[in-house]
């Protein structure tokens, strides 16, 4: 049996692009992460993210392709200045929006991509602090369900 993808796990891009509009709609209604958007997620903002997740999660490399890859995904966040109670807020609001778009509940899938949060989001915080020692050139990286995979019996 092969292994399916975290982004086949969850059911594709759909479910992804269900996933991050209600992320960034309670994003929207967040006194902490509202204003790094100015008060509103654009569309443009919300289908990059979700191209971005859905190749690192075992998609097609659009983002690597179509949005300029990992360079892209890094200048967007240089000189942000990401707080830790930032981060630690995004995950969380994250995490709540895999429930609010009924994304798979198993234990494995959603230690993975929560995985992916927290290891993400920490690079974030310190990609986006003012003269930040970055790797200038990298791969789009490729998720997978770490020491957990799925038990189908």
């Amino acid at each position: 049996m092969s292994e399916k993808t975290l982004y086949a796990w969850a059911g594709g891009r759909e479910a992804f692009a269900r996933w991050f509009d209600a992320f960034y709609d309670l994003v929207e209604q967040d006194e902490l992460l509202a204003p790094m958007f100015g008060g509103t997620v654009t569309t443009e903002h919300r289908r990059n993210v979700t191209t971005w997740w859905s190749e690192v999660m075992g998609g097609p490399a659009d983002y690597t392709e179509h949005e300029g890859g990992y360079e892209r995904m890094l200048a967007k966040h240089r000189d942000l200045g990401i707080t830790s109670e930032q981060r630690l807020r995004f995950v969380t609001l994250l995490s709540h929006a895999a429930d609010v778009a009924e994304l798979p509940d198993d234990p494995e899938f959603r230690a993975a991509i929560m995985g992916y949060a927290e290891w993400g989001t920490r690079l974030a915080v310190h990609n986006s602090q003012r003269d930040a020692e970055t790797a200038a050139h990298a791969p789009v990286p490729r998720w997978g369900w770490g020491v957990a995979p799925p038990y189908e019996g």
